[in-house]
């Protein structure tokens, strides 16, 4: 569609329609194309995919209009419905006189003989955008006096920060799908039961995962039939679609390309060997959507934090076959509060306070869903198990035998990379995933429905939570080809689509990580090729620092963005986290120099604690054990002292919750085999530090080590390479320097 700028509206207009915006108070109006006539100098900027709605990012700013400029077809849905994912928006400012420059396609009847423009390389904040716009309204902004400049500045300075967020969700996550003919928010058996429902499609879809319903509301207000053609729903979440092939003899020549992206031949025609359609499908509720450390738990209408509907979708020949499963915190009232690495979780409404919301979370569900089977993940030692016991509390309080509850402590099965082992889960509910059949429809109607989900959850419901689906997921899909003959009995499923599967499920996960937490899953290579390899250690790391910059600041307007989108009043005064950010900034330096000056007397102390009188110390460091057991989106890295002798090594455990030192561990130098280093790997940019393994002998059998990395508490820092050339120069060559006493090669 074509968007023309004129003096008091912008226009949008395909065929005999028109959409009408007033660039003076944002009102909408439907129009006939004719009245294109009637407007002062018409300009026509380009053509867009559709409207997306309007936002006002502060009451002190002004309305924008927000348009898709630019899709990408994800692919087709049984019944030939095609899905795009926005990869590019256009932001109008309703309050700009002067034309934008918004790098929208040209359309060839009103730029007839100029140049396509040449394809536009697209940077990570699409800056070159973001300072266009800005110079357009700077250049509109007087300045009278010293303290209206203040506050342009500030308001300014605002207006920047959150249309920068804005534009990072919907380009730089890629998380927003959409399509014409086929309703996203709805699953396979929902859109079945309402199958003979005459209304049009945006009046159809599911109001937890209409993402765009309050920006669009002045369209939807209209109440003609007219307006149909211009409001289009739009979910945040995750879609992907691919063809697989049932191959048994096929080689697995795949395995040598890159584990992020299937192997091209994936889709690959072949006539002899059967061949299915695989969908996977993530809504993400509107409904308390924000931030990992900004929601958390339920609120007072009974909603969760991060709820995710996600269905697996296979379709052969006539025969289409859906499973959806949904993950979603746990629903307390429950919070991490502060700025320190992964808060304490703690609880903040009791018991009793709790338990009309809990009955609210959950009769909902039993409304839409039928039965529930929980399957709850969170660690049932340690710090987590307050919020496991309150979940348990609640379930027992509810009383419903529509409801099951199943407790899994991921982390104490899966210890030491052995996240296989969730095949003892699905071992043991496999007659409940039985049970619990699937939705199946032909071109005749509906076969049989799906009777319950799986509500799974971690505290996140991020990492373990993806691991646990995709398993899930995996027996249900099995059995559904077997019984449509696609698959042998007693056949796994073949090499080359088991691949692409998992890859599939580690890019659901890598998705709603990044919409919730802001970086990917961690643990995505289990899910993506099923092994735990060192590289997806180090990337975990990154990962694992990541969130807890986000969590600092850019969440604030990260939320203030969502919470707009979807016509929740701001709480939080915006203005003053300026200056809170300069104050914690300091705060912060000042922390990092009293952590220095604590680690350096924790040295001291402990070299002469741990060291014997005839061992001479040669060095101490302060470093993080990257064990993957101990890492996760909730788990704090375990702080490790390490202490270098003449003799022997020194791997201390330290709590800093209670300054001290509650294990430690000798390992003779004797007993060191080798030493090996490798950077983060540099699929996200440059490598920010460096891990270090250290393999040892323990009682004369091999294969046993200790994975460490340097601290890093302040990832902006990371980049300047100060931790990992500590590690590298100065830990590792002592130590290499020492063990070469004994042995001719260490690394």
């Amino acid at each position: 569609m074509e968007l023309f700028q004129a003096k008091d509206h912008y226009i949008l207009q395909q065929g005999e329609r028109a959409l009408w915006c007033s660039r003076r108070d944002g009102g909408l109006q439907l129009r006939p194309a004719t009245d294109l006539l009637l407007a002062w100098n018409p300009i026509c900027l380009g053509l867009v995919e559709g409207v997306i709605g309007k936002i006002q990012l502060h009451s002190d700013l002004p309305w924008w209009l927000i348009l898709i400029r630019q899709k990408a077809l994800v692919g087709k849905l049984p019944g030939d419905h095609e899905v795009c994912k926005v990869t590019k928006i256009a932001v109008l400012s309703l309050s700009e006189m002067e034309p934008q420059d918004l790098e929208l396609e040209l359309c060839k009847k009103h730029h007839f003989g100029i140049n396509k423009p040449e394809k536009i390389v697209p940077s990570p904040d699409d800056s070159k955008f973001l300072l266009k716009t800005f110079t357009h309204i700077k250049s509109n902004v007087s300045a009278p006096n010293k303290k209206k400049v203040k506050e342009s500045k500030e308001k300014e300075k605002l207006e920047r920060r959150l249309l920068e967020e804005l534009l990072k969700m919907f380009m730089d996550s890629e998380s927003f799908y959409y399509s014409l003919t086929y309703d996203l928010t709805n699953s396979v058996q929902r859109q079945s039961a309402g199958e003979r429902d005459p209304r049009p499609l945006w009046q159809k879809v599911d109001d937890r995962f209409f993402w765009n319903k309050y920006m669009i509301q002045d369209l939807t207000e209209i109440g003609t039939p007219e307006v149909d053609f211009w409001i289009l729903p739009i979910i945040q979440g995750f879609v992907q679609i691919e063809e697989l092939v049932v191959n048994y003899n096929e080689s697995s020549d795949d395995e040598k390309s890159s584990p992020e992206t299937p192997p091209q031949e994936s889709t690959c025609v072949d006539d002899v060997h059967p061949r299915f359609l695989v969908a996977l499908i993530s809504r993400r509720s509107r409904h308390r959507a924000g931030m990992r450390y900004k929601r958390r738990g339920v609120d007072k209408n009974g909603n969760v934090a991060n709820y995710v509907e996600t269905e697996q979708l296979i379709h052969v020949h006539n025969h289409t076959l859906s499973f959806i499963q949904t993950r979603g915190s746990v629903p307390v009232f429950w919070s991490q509060v502060g700025y320190r690495y992964n808060p304490r979780p703690r609880l903040d409404k009791s018991e009793k306070d709790t338990v009309a919301y809990f009955c609210a979370h959950f009769e909902e569900q039993l409304k839409i869903y039928k039965k529930q089977v929980i399957i709850n993940l969170v660690d049932q030692t340690g710090r987590e198990k307050i919020i496991g016991d309150a979940y348990l509390k609640q379930v027992l309080l509810f009383n419903s035998s529509h409801l099951t509850y199943v407790s899994f402590d991921f982390h104490e099965h899966c210890r030491g990379m052995k996240f296989e082992n969730v095949q003892t889960l699905t071992d043991a509910i496999y007659d409940i995933i039985l049970d619990m059949k699937w939705c199946w429809v032909d071109q005749a109607g509906v076969i049989c429905k799906q009777e319950g989900i799986f509500r799974v959850n971690c505290m996140d419901c991020l990492d373990r939570t993806n691991v646990v689906q995709a398993a899930i997921a995996r027996v249900v899909m099995e059995q559904q080809l077997k019984k449509l003959g696609v698959m042998p009995p007693e056949q796994p499923l073949p090499v080359k689509c088991n691949r692409i599967y998992q890859i599939m499920w580690a890019n659901n996960g890598d998705s709603i990580s990044r919409q919730y937490a802001g970086t990917a899953a961690l643990k995505g290579d289990f899910t993506r090729t099923g092994e735990r390899k060192l590289a997806g250690v180090m990337k975990d790391g990154v990962n694992s620092a990541n969130r807890y910059y986000l969590n600092r600041f850019k969440d604030a307007y990260r939320q203030a963005v969502i919470d707009l989108m979807q016509g929740i009043p701001v709480t939080e005064d915006l203005y003053s986290i300026f200056t809170k950010e300069k104050e914690h900034e300091a705060l912060h330096k000042e922390n990092q120099r009293s952590h220095q000056e604590l680690i350096s007397q924790l040295l001291q102390s402990y070299m002469k604690l741990l060291l014997p009188d005839d061992e001479k110390f040669h060095g101490g460091w302060a470093l993080i054990d990257c064990d993957p057991s101990l890492i996760d989106a909730t788990h704090r890295d375990v702080d490790v002292l390490l202490l270098l002798s003449n003799s022997a090594y020194y791997v201390a455990y330290y709590d800093d919750e209670v300054d001290k030192v509650n294990q430690y561990q000798r390992l003779s130098l004797e007993d060191l085999e080798k030493i090996e280093i490798g950077p983060e790997p540099t699929l996200f940019g440059k490598p920010k530090f460096s891990c270090m393994r250290l393999h040892y002998r323990y009682k004369e059998a091999s294969g046993y080590f200790h994975t460490l990395r340097a601290v890093m508490r302040n990832p902006e820092e990371d980049g300047k390479g100060r931790a990992v050339n500590l590690m590298k120069t100065s830990l590792a060559s002592d130590l290499k320097t020492k063990a070469l006493w004994h042995r001719e090669k260490i690394f």
